[in-house]
């Protein structure tokens, strides 16, 4: 019995494409073709949006253009992602270092500036006019008196915490928040984090986001497991 390298698997969403991930890329392009031409969509049928996983395969740009050119053949077919369960080193190791807790025991002071890959657990206090900057989440066990960037390239999904907040300036990703002008003091073991129903920043309590949220259990387990 011959091995079936192609599976189609209709979903709520479109059509899913399973590949082999064991035979010559050449027979695979070459099946994935024929079951195609075989299935060809006509008439008024509306374009149908195609997932392409590849299974433990690793494929190059190119070999990747051309598998969405022979789906694209198909005119009804649009290829909305292809996806693999292998990544290059040099992505594994970048995703690594983005994810790490960044330890640091000192003071911010002001004109400094403290800028980390991964999530900032800073314990220590930013004064005014200090800055803290994370690509991922910031932790200040301390006064964050100064200005905070968490998500700097672009994660809306990260927050910033700390044991006493009156920051002269919060932002997450792209969106900005200032500190309220009638709250001079600050106020403690407060954090901030995205409304995405609003796309602004939010302040609440710490306790109440670490029961809704799942990114503090992320963040523990990776303090954790060091």
């Amino acid at each position: 019995m011959t091995k079936q390298f192609v599976t189609i698997k209709g979903t709520r969403d479109g059509l899913t494409l399973i590949l082999d991930d064991t035979c010559a890329f050449e027979d695979l392009l070459g099946e994935l073709e024929r079951v195609l031409t075989a299935n060809d969509i006509e008439g008024d049928e509306p374009m149908v949006t195609v997932t392409v996983k590849i299974g433990n395969r690793y494929v190059t740009q190119k070999q990747e253009d051309q598998l969405r050119e022979t789906i694209r053949k198909q005119k009804k077919l649009v290829v909305e992602e292809i996806t693999s369960n292998v990544i290059l080193k040099e992505k594994a190791l970048q995703w690594k270092e983005e994810s790490e807790v960044r330890l640091h025991q000192k003071i911010v002071r002001s004109g400094q500036v403290l800028e980390v890959t991964g999530d900032l657990l800073l314990v220590g206090d930013v004064n005014p006019g200090g800055k803290v900057v994370a690509s991922g989440n910031i932790f200040v066990m301390g006064n964050l008196r100064g200005i905070a960037h968490a998500g700097v390239k672009g994660n809306k999904d990260t927050i910033i915490a700390a044991s006493l907040m009156a920051p002269s300036q919060l932002r997450i990703a792209e969106v900005i928040s200032r500190s309220p002008d009638h709250d001079t003091e600050g106020v403690p073991m407060e954090c901030g984090y995205i409304d995405t129903s609003k796309d602004q920043i939010v302040m609440d309590q710490l306790a109440r986001l670490a029961k809704t949220r799942s990114i503090m259990n992320a963040f523990e387990r990776r303090v954790s497991h060091g």
